[in-house]
């Protein structure tokens, strides 16, 4: 509260110096003062601005305040003011945003104190407000704001988009009223920058776009769209030489006319001011951000196109690692999608579907299905641990070690038990890396189950290496998760010893095989179960439906699903015969080998080499194997001789010299066969060789 004194000519303040007192304080003061009667009505006013009060005393004096100028918070205003005069108590630092009435023109920012005048009996004078001028001081805290904030916020991602999405956010109002921020096509597709200057055709992809306010605005081009910057204009001046623009925009600008959409859009905006900053690293060009300012919004200066440089020197290396972000996961999909099948493959007596959804950062899931001898089939899920390009490559190595193991005909927990050795060595390799090499800083861990399925004894042994167990769906709809022990995770040096069991499987049952992803990605732990009570439906529509029940949060780890349904493997197409351990068989068995093979009308040809096949492999178990003997033919893909001896031994196969008179039995079976091996079980051995059927030729 300010107290207005009059005081006789005694020695104290004379009215005359009052009077003076009050003039020097009004032309000389720092701050702008303002005196306003009872009715909040203007008596005098100076303020810092001039242009504020250059309009004649009568369109200021006796007006209230909101009539003369506009102001920003004009209600908060007028309540301050009423509350000083009313009750006494001073206001400090209301910050006020101000402009003459209607008239174009910046905005003034003022800090706003007010005093109530009274005299010495206690009558109510008015109001005086001091006003000090803070808007270069706002502006400077606008800027440092605007800059936090995309220095905060911006890059919070590893996505071109969401990167520039965060970018025009953080500098709209405060720096902008509409924000534009386009990026090289290539670049969003993860590949190199192009160098500077940016070629005329090259285009641009609009990726995102904010405006101040909440009614729609007009925009040139649709967040999306794809074209090339028009010449000329400072866009693509911007682009050409890495300077900013900064440019007065009207009805008359002669650009415009190149590019008739974004002169719509800035006439329809109100737009009066731009400037347009290059998105540059290292010379090469990632993109351009283009600011208008509109309506009564000051237009930009010189600071303002300091702190666009700024703002885009902070976004354009988060957009470059984006950019390397997003080629890396291409690559790693890439190499992902080469090392897996494009389909599980389906045999006889065994119908597969797959579900696969890859991570967003590039994942080790992986999935097959392969043939093993005697119509059996080999059966596979599996992730390595880590993310993008080193956990595609572990997955393929791992996947191509599977494979070769597989070859061996060993068990499944034999074949982990060695998969398991190989990941030990890859790992053991990582570690010996150069310490700057980022790959040495990630372990090479994984998990895998291991399934082979025998439709002739109607059975599936599986091994666990830190798998989530299989589930089965019997033909009638019961649904069981497996209960099977579970060998260590592979990497693992230590751990209980890996085993497999084997399980009776009934014809028409559902085998379902998967990552642990799956189920943190289920709505519920039995989700995948009551999908797979209904085993009659195609299994690829089950797999469509876990897919459509799955969460929501898939991108950070592979999801993979593989169904497996079993048949009857066609009992016409497999013939078995008990043959004597005497030499005398081989005759025997080549006999019912003929004939056989004349009933399912295989070619001459391929008889007479599966005659000389079965004479050999016969011929070997009587010499050198035990009883009991038995010769079996299938009839699939492929053509399988097997003879089966009780001799767990193995044959070898050795390349017999001139003098000789045996040891070519093995040597003159690879030759003829397609493929060989030897399989093993409790009571002996089988040996085996493939040949690729060919069809019947027709007599002339």
């Amino acid at each position: 509260m300010v107290e207005v004194i009059a005081v006789a000519q005694n020695g104290a303040i004379s009215p005359v110096e009052d009077a003076a007192v009050l003039e020097t304080l009004f032309r000389q003061s720092p701050k702008g003062l303002l005196i306003l009667d009872t009715e909040l009505r203007i008596l005098r006013i100076n303020l810092t601005r001039p242009v504020l009060h250059e309009a004649p005393p009568e369109q200021i004096l006796g007006r209230h305040l909101t009539d003369v100028y506009d102001l920003s918070a004009p209600g908060e205003v007028e309540a301050m003011l009423g509350g000083v005069l009313a009750s006494g108590a001073p206001a400090q630092g209301q910050l006020v945003g101000v402009r003459p009435k209607s008239a174009p023109g910046p905005e003034y920012l003022f800090s706003v104190s007010a005093s109530r005048l009274q005299d010495s009996q206690g009558r109510i004078l008015g109001v005086l407000a001091e006003m000090l001028d803070v808007t270069e001081r706002e502006k400077v805290r606008a800027r440092l704001r605007v800059l936090g904030s995309v220095r905060k916020h911006v890059g919070q991602t590893l996505d071109v988009m969401a990167t520039c999405e965060e970018l025009v956010q953080a500098v709209v109002p405060d720096l902008a009223d509409i924000a534009v921020a386009e990026v090289v096509d290539a670049v969003v597709r993860g590949e190199d920058p192009p160098l500077s200057p940016l070629g005329r055709e090259v285009p641009l992809r609009r990726v995102a776009f904010d405006h101040r306010g909440g009614e729609e605005q007009i925009q040139a081009h649709p967040v999306g769209d794809v074209r090339a910057v028009p010449m000329p204009t400072p866009h693509a001046q911007t682009l050409a030489d890495l300077k900013p623009r900064l440019v007065a925009l009207g009805p008359d600008t002669p650009w415009l006319a190149t590019c008739p959409p974004r002169a719509e859009a800035i006439r329809a905006s109100g737009a009066h001011s731009l400037i347009t900053t290059p998105l540059t690293l290292r010379g090469t060009v990632l993109g351009l951000l283009s600011l208008y300012r509109t309506g009564q919004a000051d237009v930009y200066d010189e600071d303002d196109v300091t702190l666009a440089n700024a703002v885009a020197a902070h976004t354009a290396p988060c957009i470059d690692n984006a950019r390397r972000y997003t080629r890396e996961h291409c690559i790693a999909l890439t190499i992902q999608r080469h090392l897996l099948p494009p389909c599980p493959a389906t045999q006889t007596a065994l119908e597969t579907a797959h579900l696969h959804l890859p991570s967003e950062v590039g994942g080790g899931g992986w999935y097959d299905t392969f043939a093993l001898s005697g119509a059996r089939t080999a059966l596979v899920v599996g992730e390595s641990a880590g993310q993008g390009i080193p956990a595609a490559t572990a997955m393929g190595q791992l996947r191509t070690a599977m494979h070769s193991l597989a070859a061996l005909d060993l068990e499944p927990d034999e074949l982990l038990a060695r998969l398991n050795d190989t990941a030990i060595n890859l790992a053991q390799e990582r570690a010996a890396l150069p310490t700057s090499d980022p790959l040495r800083r990630q372990p090479l861990t994984g998990s895998c189950v291991y399934a082979v399925y025998d439709p002739l004894a109607r059975t599936c042994s599986i091994a666990l290496a830190g798998h989530p167990s299989p589930v089965i769906t019997h033909p009638d709809g019961r649904t069981d998760v497996l209960d099977l022990p579970s060998g260590p995770p592979l990497g693992s040096v230590e751990g209980p010893p890996f085993a497999a069991t084997t399980i009776s499987v009934a014809d028409g049952s559902v085998i379902a095989f998967y990552t642990a992803s799956l189920l943190h990605a289920s709505p519920s732990p039995d989700a995948l179960q009551q999908v797979l009570a209904h085993p009659d439906r195609p299994l690829q529509d089950l797999c469509d439906d876990v897919l459509y029940r799955l969460k929501d949060d898939t991108r950070h780890c592979d999801v993979v699903l593989l169904l497996a349904r079993t048949h009857a493997f066609p009992a016409d197409q497999i013939a078995t015969w008990d043959i004597d351990h005497h030499p005398k068989a081989v005759a025997t068995a080549r006999a019912h080998t003929q004939h056989q093979l004349a009933h399912w009308g295989v070619d001459e040809e391929t008889v007479y080499t599966t005659e000389t096949i079965v004479s050999e492999l016969v011929t070997n178990a009587v010499r050198y194997g035990t009883p009991p003997l038995r010769l079996q033919l299938i009839r699939d893909r492929t053509l399988t001789c097997e003879i089966h001896d009780g001799n767990p031994l193995a044959p070898r196969l050795r390349h017999a010299k001139t003098v000789d008179e045996g040891g070519r039995g093995l040597f003159i079976v690879a030759q003829l066969a397609q493929n060989w091996g030897v399989r093993y079980s409790p009571d002996g051995k089988t040996v085996w060789a493939e040949q690729t059927l060919q069809p019947k030729s027709s007599s002339a």
